[in-house]
């Protein structure tokens, strides 16, 4: 009896075994959704895109995005997080989604640590202070001095509730001591269409989708949230150089699957979405558009998700930020 339990064991060790090594066989064998938690027209759905359009030529199989906007990306990711665990929907997880609404949202709907299997870091995007050029403030004392006479009636927008740009602008009011209107927008993109209108006045988004506005004065920008200045506006000061000190802020991008996908589907997208961000065009593209090509496995994303969360979930309960 001992003997023929050992045996079975061993069997089910081995198949076990063999059946994870085989996880991958004939995987992608048809189109993958790459679902995006926000509108067309913003960083998230830029930077999806463009991992889209490549991985698809090195995976052999269409690499489909799929907007899903909504709750400040919370519809999109509990979405994905209760799809088939097969490789064939993945997320692009982003700061917003897994690091700020767990702490934002009282039922946020999926834990990002059991309810994803990290696959790996794509980049990391500053954000910046931009504000429409009719407004007074041309640098950011003149701007804080300007709010600070006015209080609460400045607006600002945000790609919506609880997202980076919301808690980012936020952060930023708390450290220098005013008071601004929030208008939430259902994502990057229209934000920045109102502000090109003069609708709301201020914004602090991605440098990436707003980086050709400001070059091309259709938006002035006041500061860099991140620790130095940017390669590409290098005449511009951060926040923290030019008079918020310590203040820093900045998105982190990668890719997810549901928890359950198999080891060897995620280390062959691994593979794949290392392959993609080693291509020259795919780094000087992300470069040129201010962010900072990262590369991981599986498990280092898993830990910068962590270290993510202890970001900017403090920071969420700081300010009291709170969504039902």
């Amino acid at each position: 009896m001992v003997v023929a339990r050992i045996v079975a064991l061993v069997f089910s060790i081995t198949l076990s075994l063999y059946a994870g090594a085989a996880g991958a066989d004939g995987y992608p064998a048809h189109p993958i959704t790459l679902v995006v938690t926000f509108p067309p027209g913003g960083g998230n759905d830029a930077m999806a895109r463009l991992m889209a359009e490549r991985m698809t030529k090195v995976i052999g199989q269409p690499v489909v995005v799929e907007n899903r906007g909504g709750a400040g990306g919370g519809i999109g990711t509990r979405a994905v997080a209760k799809s088939a665990p097969d490789g064939y929907t993945l997320l692009l997880a982003f700061s917003g989604t897994l690091a700020i609404n767990p702490s934002l949202y009282e039922n946020v709907g999926y834990d990002p640590e059991k309810d994803f299997a990290p696959i790996g870091l794509i980049a990391s995007s500053p954000s910046v202070l931009v504000v429409n050029p009719a407004f007074p403030a041309k640098t950011l004392p003149e701007l804080i001095a300007y709010a600070k006479q006015h209080p609460g009636e400045i607006n600002y927008a945000s790609s919506g509730v609880g997202t980076v740009v919301h808690v980012s602008m936020e952060m930023f009011a708390s450290m220098a001591g005013i008071q601004i209107r929030h208008v939430p927008y259902r994502g990057t993109g229209p934000g920045v269409t109102d502000l090109l209108g003069n609708h709301v006045s201020m914004m602090m988004p991605p440098l990436q989708p707003v980086l050709g506005n400001i070059q091309s004065g259709q938006l002035r920008a006041i500061g860099m949230a991140s620790p130095t200045r940017s390669k590409l506006l290098p005449d511009l000061p951060t926040i923290d150089e030019a008079g918020v000190s310590g203040y820093t802020a900045a998105m982190r991008y990668g890719l997810v699957a549901p928890a359950g996908t198999p080891a060897p589907v995620v280390a062959l997208l691994n593979k794949k979405l290392n392959e993609v961000l080693e291509m020259p065009e795919v780094r000087a593209k992300l470069i040129a558009d201010g962010a900072d090509p990262l590369k991981s496995s599986p498990q280092e994303y898993g830990e910068d998700i962590k270290r993510d969360q202890a970001f900017w979930g403090p920071m969420v309960k700081k300010l009291g930020l709170k969504v039902d």
